[in-house]
């Protein structure tokens, strides 16, 4: 094998954030940029020589020349293995899958998740470690710490991988298999539910569906178990193809941006169950026939069901959260005499409460919910654990949401985002909240006085790590909240992200839209960060 070593100098702008790097294409394209941060990850990493490491993307543009590159690299590193999905192709639960299976060292995985994809817009790569996770926050300091020092990449010379026949190779020393990147995972679901009593209910038609993939990563796979295993009529699944600019669209699955299904669900004739994922494959929205399910809902109804699943069929050891998530898991937990976590923002987080049994069951507000027979959140997952739930309590989607609602109460909750703020002001914003926080406590507006607020932090029940300036969380006490945070996975300037939540027990007031029933916290949040006034802006980008 020839190798090369190749001089470079450091980049300024490679620090991972909550879900690894993320830019624009062009920035990706500069010269050895790729290249210093694939390096800088196999730098972080120790004992790895002879090991397996798992490739695969979301499809998005540059996914395949990103591969080339990796594999070149990874072959000179010292890498034994490498498992690529067909076409260069993984979602992200299914790349998690395999190198959980496969017990592979770690896994690569190309995405910007749910940005829009094209030679203009997004792209990303992460590592995950070997039980199919995120890299914790301990690597990912050691990797940005390595892209400010770096000198060189090591790179193998051989020619291009032909990502598209599924087979084996063998290049520079090191063997290369493309495998079929559903068939794994499809094997997986069809372990935790029970198809048959899905094939049954599709059928005889109690079930209906429609699965909007978005032209991302999730066509492929829907389409074989929701279609072709399961038996729902084609075209069931749409925007199915995945493309690499996601055919023009935001692959984002929420009702500002998956307008074609919300469109049909909230149409005359609608089908029994609807639902979206984005651009990996991690993320998921749920509906029925003229109702949309908040991932904050659809989790704590998940945790007080679980037992209907096959899978779970035994009880469940615990629930977790993210912090900006609405606290209906928490009643659920509490009922059910449940541990419940409450973490930052970001899927490494649930890793070592999966890895040490201390729960089962997690999700985030962003449309994202897992369990522990993966290592990410997982789209089809949510979807599959939702068609067998129907199945199962032979009840609508509103039926089972209302009748949720009445046995814990409903919190009422919502997320407003103002996209690409300029950096500054968004960090002033923040600065401003900071400084009103030992004050707040007492203060009243109307009905909501302040119980308490502070700047979260967390501490790791297994490893103790702590995990500071986690968002800005004021607590009233009549239970609502507000929170407060910059998110980590846009390309541009910042987002803000404003988090309300009221807690309403009285079923006569269950049905309340969401922004009217929290229109005065949406007032008092403006009041305490002045967004509007200090961005000039009317009203949030996206309001979910």
């Amino acid at each position: 094998m020839t190798t090369t070593i190749t001089k470079t100098t450091p980049y300024d702008d490679q620090k991972p954030g909550t879900s690894g790097l993320r830019k624009k294409v062009k920035v990706f394209q500069q010269p050895k940029y790729l290249e210093n941060f694939v390096q800088s990850i196999f730098d972080s990493l120790e004992d790895f020589q002879g090991q397996t490491l798992v490739i695969g993307g979301d499809g998005r543009y540059f996914n395949r020349k990103a591969i080339q590159i990796i594999i070149k690299m990874a072959a000179a590193n010292g890498f034994g293995e490498l498992i690529i999905g067909q076409g260069g192709l993984l979602s992200t639960p299914a790349a998690s899958n395999i190198i959980r299976k496969y017990n592979a060292f770690g896994g690569i995985v190309l995405s910007a998740s749910h940005n829009p994809g094209g030679p203009e817009e997004d792209f990303g790569i992460k590592y995950n470690v070997g039980n199919g996770g995120p890299a914790p926050e301990k690597l990912t300091d050691k990797l940005y710490e390595n892209t400010k020092t770096i000198t060189g990449y090591k790179k193998s010379r051989f020619g291009d991988i032909d990502l598209d026949v599924i087979g084996e190779v063998e290049k520079g020393g090191v063997k290369i298999r493309i495998i079929d990147s559903v068939a794994d995972y499809a094997e997986l679901m069809a372990k935790i539910f029970d198809f048959e009593l899905l094939k049954q209910s599709i059928h005889n038609g109690f079930i209906t569906l429609r699965f909007d993939a978005m032209h991302a990563i999730t066509g492929p796979y829907a389409k074989h178990i929701l279609e072709d295993t399961l038996g729902a009529a084609q075209g069931s699944v749409f925007n199915a193809v995945p493309l690499e600019d996601f055919g023009g669209g935001h692959p984002d699955p929420n009702m500002a941006h998956a307008h074609e299904l919300c469109e049909i669900m909230f149409g005359a004739d609608a089908p029994t169950f609807g639902a979206a994922s984005d651009g990996d494959g991690d993320r998921n929205m749920v509906m029925g026939a003229n109702i949309f399910v908040t991932p904050s809902d659809s989790l704590a109804i998940m945790a007080a069901n679980a037992k209907l699943i096959p899978a779970y069929a035994k009880g469940i050891s615990g629930v977790a959260r993210s912090m900006p998530t609405s606290q209906a898991v928490d009643r659920v937990a509490d009922k059910l005499s449940l541990p419940c976590y409450e973490t930052p923002t970001g899927w490494k987080f649930f890793g070592n409460l999966l890895d040490a049994d201390k729960i089962t069951i997690c999700g985030e507000e962003s449309f994202g919910s897992g369990s522990n027979h993966v290592r990410e959140k997982d789209g089809l997952w949510a979807v599959l654990f939702w068609l067998n739930l129907i199945a199962r309590k032979r009840e609508s989607v509103a039926d089972i949401v209302h009748e949720h609602w009445q046995k814990y109460g409903r919190d009422i909750y919502c997320r407003h985002d103002y996209e690409a703020v300029d950096s500054d002001i968004a960090n002033g914003i923040v600065e401003h909240l900071r400084s009103q926080l030992n004050s707040l406590p007492g203060k009243s507006w109307g009905n909501y006085e302040v119980k308490f607020a502070d700047e979260f932090s967390y501490t790791d029940p297994v490893d103790g790590s702590v995990s500071s300036n986690q968002g800005i969380r004021v607590g009233f006490v009549n239970g609502s909240r507000i929170v407060f945070r910059l998110s980590g996975t846009g390309t541009v300037g910042a987002t803000l992200r404003i988090y309300l939540e009221r807690y309403e027990r009285d079923v006569s007031k269950h049905d309340q839209d969401a922004q009217v029933a929290l229109a005065e916290l949406i007032t008092i949040a403006e009041q305490l960060c002045e967004v509007k006034k200090r961005t000039g802006r009317t009203e949030p980008d996206v309001i979910t």
